[in-house]
């Protein structure tokens, strides 16, 4: 703001610019008139020194100083104007304003319920925190202001300047140069007072806005803590006693007032989450597009069929209804504090879209049953959002919550044996059926509000677990279509172990849908923000220990980064098509290489992050890394050898996966590489595994260094009344009637030994490393039946 200092300031120092001249002709003509008066009679003066030769600065000096104020005021005009972050930071006062209208008017209006309370609170806690940037930002535009006005004052320190403006001779010499440097002050100080009044105003409006926040913020929170207070005392009059004067006040046009006012909250909550939402349409918009490529791959290349020996449910009806299911999932968890009707929408969405997915796959009973579930869950929300809690409000909730509890003995059993995790459904059942238990007695003691949200969070919680079942089922069809495709792109059609990948796959995202399930239960009990908050202040908690402090929190993160490092780097070959197959031939040598640097990369930055996350000082750090070059000095010198030996093998590539090798007497195919060890699978099944170090340090054969192909060599002995040359001809024939041999490359017959009708010779072809075997087994085959049909015996 503007201070009274900075006035007087620039005040004086535009008196000096404009007004010096005038006062010094006033005093000038004062002097002439009073010696006009004088008597002749009075002696003259001695006359003293001109001035001029006192003078001790130039003109070019005057020109300079002059530039150089011209300069300060164009820059102090130049930053007074507001820049591009400015008009945004006015543009978001609007829209904070905007949304503070919108939230303080549902207010007034809305519901009292306990849902849309917390959504309100959670809001205007973020108005809250934008009105604080705000009025920080208007702060340091202020602070500026000033600064640029400090600038335009400091001119009068400026002697040859000040000089000038008190010599009214050499003034009248620069009259124009004064004129332009008049303009630009002018224009300076009018832009600054009107940007000043700007800032003001909004400094002025930000300041009553977080008045109506925090008035709001003391209503909400007062709301809640009635509603928290009174959730667990007897509100109504236990039900035999109750009267029905309640009951007539509900009227049509009540229901309607209520179902506008539900509207209008979930209309403001939908803009208010505008961003959030079409984020999340976004993304998954790009994963059915990536689920319908990976399909139409298939079904032009004439391997959609194939997909029905994966047991698919969800993805062979189509993309868009299985996306929609995970997303309306993921919007069920991320928005915990929305109101009432926008949440239960969202489930009677979801639940209408399993019932879709369902009507074929699912038997008529367990339909039959699960349409019953769902008519009472609608019925339940209609009751709890429009109609008043009076006597027909109280029995319609007793009646549902009968028809429950005997749902959860009697029906539910049909629905467990069509999901695909039935291990969690006896959970939920035994939920389904306490909190409906619960909810009849609260009921009927009075407690009505406590009695509603027990009755809502059991069929939510039914619900959802079956919603969460679909959900697991669909992400790993996803999975298992990727990797299809993927091996179909490298010509690989064979149909891997999916079950067992499956039962691999399912581990870490059964964590992660039980962590959905129950931050859905415990919201809709209105405990999880004190569960919450509980956790984050414990987790939070400064300990110290000697010199260093830390957290459970930091702890934590710390192995929870380690293990998704870890999980990443197992399950990211499967991304690529890689499955655990050992008769598979085609092995991509050059896309292992690259799976296995980025197991590394991924690993490296995982362990990073981890430390990062764990907020160790660096210094403490450093002492960790002392001690740890110590224990490698004493006793980790092979790990660490390994260590740097895997790391040599992935770049240097002297063996890849899938290469077939010899090394000291040990000798098979290269299952999998580590950055500690290597498995290798030898003939007889064993899996040998040799520590990297040894690798190195060793003489290793690789059988498929360059291909897959080996020389193998068959010793024959032929009798008979038939000539070199026929027999020759004889055995080509038959090498190149074998799909097994590689006649890309030509066979080699040597004789070492001929006689009169005996011959002996050697037979060496070319053939699959991985089928050396079979191939010189069938070539013996073929040798003997083409020789023993042209009359010769032959033995091999």
């Amino acid at each position: 703001m503007i201070q009274k200092r900075n006035f007087i300031g620039l005040l004086t120092l535009i008196a000096v610019f404009f007004y010096a001249p005038l006062t010094y002709s006033q005093t000038k003509a004062a002097t002439t008139e009073t010696a006009s008066v004088k008597t002749d009679t009075t002696p003259p003066k001695t006359p003293t020194k001109s001035k001029l030769f006192e003078e001790s600065a130039t003109d070019s000096d005057y020109l300079m100083a002059i530039e150089k104020a011209g300069e300060v005021l164009e820059s102090a005009h130049n930053d007074t104007e507001f820049d591009a972050n400015s008009h945004h930071l006015f543009g978001e006062i609007k829209r904070t304003q905007s949304k503070l209208d919108l939230i303080l008017v549902s207010i007034k209006g809305a519901n009292p319920n306990v849902r849309n309370q917390q959504m309100y609170r959670i809001v205007l806690k973020e108005i809250e925190q934008e009105l604080d940037e705000q009025n920080t930002a208007i702060n340091s535009r202020n602070l500026a202001l000033e600064k640029i006005k400090d600038r335009v004052i400091d001119l009068r320190k400026d002697k040859t300047l000040m000089g000038l403006l008190t010599d009214t001779i050499k003034r009248r010499q620069f009259k124009k140069e004064f004129a332009n440097l008049k303009d630009r002050y002018l224009s300076t100080d009018s832009l600054m007072t009107k940007n000043q009044g700007i800032l003001n105003n909004n400094k002025r409006l930000t300041v009553e806005r977080k008045i109506a926040v925090s008035n709001a913020l003391i209503a909400v929170d007062n709301k809640l803590e009635q509603s928290g207070i009174s959730i667990l005392k007897r509100e109504y009059p236990v039900l035999w006693s109750t009267n029905d004067s309640t009951a007539k006040k509900i009227e049509g046009q009540n229901i309607k007032a209520k179902i506008v006012i539900e509207q209008s909250v979930a209309s403001y909550y939908l803009s208010y989450k505008a961003g959030a939402l079409i984020s999340l349409l976004l993304l998954m918009g790009i994963l059915g597009w990536y689920i319908a490529r990976n399909l139409k791959y298939l079904k032009n290349n004439g391997h959609a069929k194939n997909l029905s020996q994966f047991n698919f449910k969800y993805l062979n009806k189509g993309v868009i209804i299985p996306v929609a299911v995970i997303a309306l999932n993921i919007a069920v968890v991320s928005n915990l504090y929305a109101p009432a009707m926008f949440i239960e929408l969202v489930q009677l969405c979801l639940l209408g879209l399993l019932t879709f997915l369902f009507r074929k796959d699912w038997s008529s009973v367990a339909i039959r049953n699960w349409m019953f579930l769902l008519v009472l869950f609608f019925i339940l929300c209609f009751l709890d959002l429009f109609i008043a809690v009076g006597f027909i409000q109280r029995c319609a909730f007793i009646v549902i919550n009968i028809l429950g509890i005997r749902y959860g003995f009697v029906q539910i059993k049909t629905l467990k044996d069509q999901l695909y995790i039935k291990g969690f459904f006896k959970w939920a059942t035994i939920i389904f059926i306490g909190l409906n238990v619960l909810a009849l007695l609260n009921n009927v003691f009075g407690r009505v509000s406590l009695a509603n949200m027990l009755s809502l969070t059991a069929f939510i919680s039914l619900t959802q677990i079956v919603a969460l079942s679909v959900f697991l089922k669909i992400i790993l069809e996803i999975i298992l279509l990727q990797i299809y495709t993927t091996r179909v792109k490298r010509g690989i059609e064979k149909i891997f172990d999916f079950e067992s990948l499956s039962d691999t796959l399912k581990k870490p995202f059964i964590i992660v849908i039980s962590y959905m399930w129950i931050v859905v239960i415990a919201a809709n009990l209105n405990i999880w923000e004190s569960l919450r908050d509980g956790l984050n202040a414990l987790l939070s908690h400064p300990n110290t220990i000697g010199s260093i402090t830390f957290t459970l929190g930091n702890i934590v993160l710390f192995f929870i980064i380690i293990w998704l490092a870890h999980l990443l780097q197992n399950y990211v070959a499967y991304f690529f098509g890689e499955v655990d197959d050992e008769n598979e031939e085609n092995i991509n040598k050059r896309q292992h290489s690259k799976l296995l640097i980025t197991r590394l990369v991924v690993l490296i930055s995982g362990y990073l992050l981890a430390v990062a996350a764990s907020g160790m000082p660096l210094d403490k750090l450093s002492i960790l890394l002392g001690a740890l070059g110590v224990g490698v000095g004493l006793g980790l010198q092979s790990v660490v050898n390994n260590f740097v030996s895997g790391i040599i093998l992935i770049f240097d590539k002297p063996i890849q996966i899938g290469d077939v090798i010899n090394i000291a007497s040990e000798s098979g195919r290269v299952k999998s590489m580590g950055l500690r060890t290597t498995k290798i699978n030898s003939a007889n099944g064993a899996e040998i595994i040799i520590p990297n170090g040894n690798l190195l340090s060793q003489n290793i054969t690789n059988w498929t260094y360059t291909d897959n192909f080996k020389l193998v060599e068959i010793a024959a002995e032929v009798s008979g009344e038939i000539m070199p040359e026929e027999i020759n001809a004889l055995i080509l024939e038959s090498l190149e009637s074998m799909d097994l041999v590689n006649n890309a490359k030509p066979p080699h017959i040597y004789y070492t030994a001929i006689a009169d009708g005996k011959f002996k010779l050697q037979i060496k072809f070319w053939c699959s490393i991985y089928r050396t075997e079979e191939t010189i087994s069938s070539a013996r085959q073929v040798l003997y039946s083409n020789f023993k049909a042209k009359g010769l015996a032959l033995s091999t």
